[in-house]
């Protein structure tokens, strides 16, 4: 099968501070990955490129096919990746229906997209609070609704930055059963995080970062029996 996202000898960096040292990354239709790796390895600057917030200096991203590492941030969401940001940045001052429909699109007329009201069965709790401004949430309902906002865009490939981050473990876990549910329905993703036992049970592969440059990547089975990968790269 083809892959939908290929990463090939990405470089990158900051004020012409190199970050990212020749980064190779790939995921086929349907399929989960990870990025991992310490804080300050260069996860968050993968993303920021895939999504069109940073250029490359060097390397490609293509696409379903097309290079798009030249393409602006909101081209490359149109085009059907979709990024939950790390931090939620959902609208303070909007309300959860409206958060959720400010973005909504189908522009490749899934057979069963992603509607409102398929997004409040997922999460219960936004449609509880669907009135509320979304500064009125818990940090646990605006991570649901920053995830339900990038679902309502119908996207083929859904990355998520820290999802769980600053969780309470209740919420954390409400979040990987919905990662486990959306990935079960085909959807791609590719997530940061550092909760890796929950990874490894809903990704296929992983891919670990170390200074910038690829230390390992391979599947959730060898990466499970390789207790010494966690301890040597990501601190576990």
């Amino acid at each position: 099968m083809s892959a939908l996202l290929e990463i090939a000898g990405l470089h990158a960096g900051y004020a012409g501070l190199p970050v990212l040292f020749g980064v190779d990354l790939a995921l086929a239709p349907g399929e989960a990955g990870t990025l991992l790796g310490r804080n300050g390895m260069g996860k968050t600057t993968t993303l920021r490129c895939l999504v069109g917030l940073l250029r490359p200096s060097a390397g490609s991203i293509r696409f379903e096919g097309s290079l798009i590492d030249g393409w602006s941030a909101d081209r490359i969401g149109r085009a059907g990746i979709a990024l939950v940001p790390e931090g939620r940045r959902i609208f303070p001052n909007l309300s959860v229906h409206e958060n959720l429909i400010a973005f909504a699109a189908d522009r490749r007329a899934a057979s069963e997209p992603w509607t409102l009201e398929r997004v409040y069965a997922l999460f219960p709790r936004l449609a509880e609070r669907s009135s509320n401004m979304g500064g009125q949430l818990s940090g646990g309902e605006q991570q649901m609704l920053a995830i339900g906002r990038a679902l309502m865009t119908n996207p083929t490939l859904l990355v998520l930055d820290e999802a769980s981050e600053g969780l309470a473990p209740l919420l954390r876990e409400e979040i990987w059963r919905v990662l486990a549910s959306v990935r079960a329905g085909g959807l791609a993703i590719l997530a940061v995080d550092k909760y890796v036992e929950r990874l490894v049970a809903i990704a296929d592969r992983h891919t670990i970062l170390e200074k910038g440059r690829v230390a390992w990547a391979g599947p959730s089975a060898a990466l499970a029996a390789d207790r010494a990968l966690w301890e040597r790269y990501l601190g576990v």
